[in-house]
């Protein structure tokens, strides 16, 4: 006969569950594991809110001592005094990844539910192709993207930061895992129902795939929000400049005098990046399993 040790615990859902030494250390350990991930991002916080002495601390502090918010006052005031106003920058980011995201769901979606559910000629092979593209590093194709973007004369406009960014083979692939999970009798009796395709696409297939549009999101968010080598290479007009170019051009001339200026403007970079994930955390961690991705 065994007998189970270990204290009793009432869990949410009403069951009684029991906490062991042994898992007791397995938490204590993945907490120390998660606190020690997220020491760059308290130390972007931290950093943000120093003053301008304690910047030049040698050896760096890891904490702050007497934070304060110049930092940031310092940030607008030298973006400011740019040719272009910061909201303008902060505008263009925020509209090229909207864009870009809402582009990259429905375009993605719609790409693969038409390869898996309506056996397209040479599926397979197609597919194939598009994944061949995930062998080549982005650096790889920026001089053919710019040979096509220049030569439809989308240089210096919104469409050549959207257009090269909408299809990209890693997201086609995740999303065609979750497409093949969908019954076809499912979609069969819709359309013996009177449901045409858009119809089905949107009200059945759609929501059928909400992990997977989220983590798409945040994949899409998140390499857009960042991106400072496409705009550098098809942007020349001030104007069209997106927020981590107007960034960079804060380190230009007094690189000391503007310091805190520049740990603040990387915590503004990195702040919405978090926000999207914690937000979207879990959708990504089911897309993953549901998707067969370690």
């Amino acid at each position: 006969m065994s007998v189970e040790k270990g204290l009793r615990i009432r869990l949410r859902d009403g069951k009684i569950g029991r906490v062991t030494f042994g898992k007791t250390i397995g938490f204590l350990l993945l907490a120390a594991v998660a606190a020690f991930m997220a020491l760059p991002l308290v130390y972007v916080v931290t950093t943000a809110l120093k003053p301008l002495n304690e910047l030049f601390y040698f050896p760096p502090r890891f904490f702050v001592e007497q934070p304060t918010l110049k930092n940031f006052q310092d940030l607008f005031l030298a973006l400011d005094g740019l040719d272009v106003p910061f909201t303008r920058s902060v505008f263009n980011s925020v509209f090229v990844t909207v864009v870009v995201v809402v582009l990259v769901i429905i375009i993605t979606c719609m790409a693969a539910y038409g390869l898996v559910k309506h056996k397209v000629p040479f599926g397979n092979l197609i597919f194939s192709l598009i994944l061949m593209g995930m062998m080549f590093s982005p650096y790889v194709i920026q001089i053919p993207n710019y040979l096509i973007v220049n030569g439809f004369g989308m240089v210096d406009s919104y469409w050549a930061l959207i257009i090269p960014k909408i299809a990209v083979a890693y997201n086609l692939f995740l999303v065609r895992q979750f497409v093949q999970q969908i019954p076809d009798p499912f979609l069969e009796a819709a359309r013996i129902d009177g449901a045409g395709e858009m119809s089905i696409f949107f009200k059945i297939v759609m929501p059928s795939l909400k992990p997977v549009i989220a983590t798409l999101a945040v994949f899409s968010f998140v390499n857009n929000w960042n991106d400072y080598f496409t705009p550098l290479i098809f942007i020349q007009d001030e104007a069209l400049k997106t927020l981590p170019l107007a960034m960079q051009m804060i380190s230009s001339g007094n690189s000391i005098a503007r310091a805190g200026a520049a740990s603040a403007a990387t915590f503004i970079m990195v702040l919405p990046t978090v926000l999207i994930y914690v937000l979207m955390q879990k959708h990504v961690v089911d897309s993953m399993a549901y998707s067969g991705i370690k």
